[in-house]
């Protein structure tokens, strides 16, 4: 089943696993010192994270170590950057409405 990658950021959880190896690549055990809930729980959404294709496993020996995936990253950016420009029309259509009531009241 292929998940959906706005489901998979939408929880607060899997966001702050993302900010984790936005920084280094982490293993698994190290990401759950972060959290206070089970290696189980963290493991579910490493691997709903993996399935999205958001992160990658990189086998270093024994260990797997989970990374960023900045392409699909910026994937999601592209897509925002649509709304991101017309929020900025309409802020500044705001902008120009309060400006003109503001100088109408003086």
């Amino acid at each position: 089943m292929r998940r959906d990658i706005f489901q998979a950021i939408a929880d607060p959880t899997r966001r702050a696993i993302i900010a984790l190896i936005a920084l280094q690549a982490m293993t698994p055990n190290a990401i759950a010192e972060h959290f206070d809930t089970t290696r189980q729980a963290v493991s579910k959404h490493l691997r709903i994270l993996t399935e999205c294709e958001l992160i990658t496993q990189e086998h270093k020996g024994r260990e797997i170590y989970y990374q960023l995936e900045i392409e699909k990253m910026k994937e999601i950016d592209r897509w925002l950057n649509q709304f991101r420009k017309i929020w900025e029309v309409r802020f500044n259509q705001l902008d120009k409405v309060l400006s003109t009531i503001k100088n109408n009241k003086k």
